[in-house]
């Protein structure tokens, strides 16, 4: 049995996120329905992370078990002859039995996007935020510093989460302006894990100081109080990319 390491990138616009699920289309049951009939039975496909409905990846991570004879170039070909067009598999290789996409994963790289501008494209509305008010960023990055480091992100946890810990290390926190009309901002954020939510609801925190309607010295409070009626709205997910998974060696 070999132990296959499958990079995918899609836009998750039409999907219920990477988890299969009762109510609509999942990318996980994308992926296993079209492995399915050429390892001939049912394939269990292990995702590095749950990204939410409506969220992209730009290189998201899974493993799978297979035991058919197609190399991985030629899998690789069929699996994208039968997935839709906005799930492409990027990569496929054989690593070693013990290698699992979500328990050997040292972290994740995120990106946030927002469009700051009266009016966004139509050929960027389902990948951005589209926020009119003026943002000022050197507030949004001054409120971002202590964000960065190991802390107890519950403030920031999406509700309905279970989890043993809310302690997170975010090793990188920075935004990047798009530099001219119609062109995005971008958080980018790194970090050893992730809570449910946890960038979105950072985003939403931030660019409530951006328009001035909170301080930049009340993020490091709202840290610190655990509390997520603290923080700020949930940013929507079509500005949400998962751009890296990262893994030692």
């Amino acid at each position: 049995m070999r132990n296959l390491k499958i990079t995918i990138q899609y836009d998750g616009t039409n999907y219920v996120g990477w988890q299969r699920q009762d109510n609509g289309t999942s990318i996980q049951g994308l992926l296993e329905d079209a492995i399915a009939p050429i390892a001939g039975g049912p394939v269990t496909v292990h995702g590095a992370g749950r990204t939410d409905a409506g969220v992209h990846a730009l290189a998201q991570v899974a493993t799978a078990s297979f035991d058919g004879t197609l190399d991985s170039l030629t899998l690789a070909r069929a699996l994208n002859a039968v997935l839709p067009t906005d799930v492409r598999v990027l990569a496929i290789e054989e690593v070693e039995p013990r290698f699992h996409a979500r328990f050997s994963a040292t972290g994740k790289v995120y990106e946030y996007r927002i469009v700051n501008a009266p009016i966004v494209s139509p050929f960027l509305s389902r990948y951005v935020w589209h926020v009119q008010q003026p943002l000022a960023l050197d507030a949004m990055r001054q409120a971002s510093t202590p964000l960065v480091g190991a802390h107890d992100f519950a403030a920031f946890q999406g509700a309905g989460s279970v989890v043993s810990s809310t302690d997170r290390v975010i090793q990188r926190l920075e935004w990047a302006d798009g530099g001219g009309y119609d062109l995005p901002l971008i958080l980018r954020v790194e970090g050893d894990g992730f809570l449910r939510h946890m960038v979105r609801n950072i985003v939403g925190t931030l660019v409530e100081v951006g328009t001035g309607r909170w301080p930049a010295s009340k993020v490091e409070a709202i840290l610190a109080s655990r509390d997520r009626s603290q923080a700020g709205p949930t940013a929507p997910a079509q500005g949400l990319f998962l751009v890296r998974v990262e893994y030692d060696g």
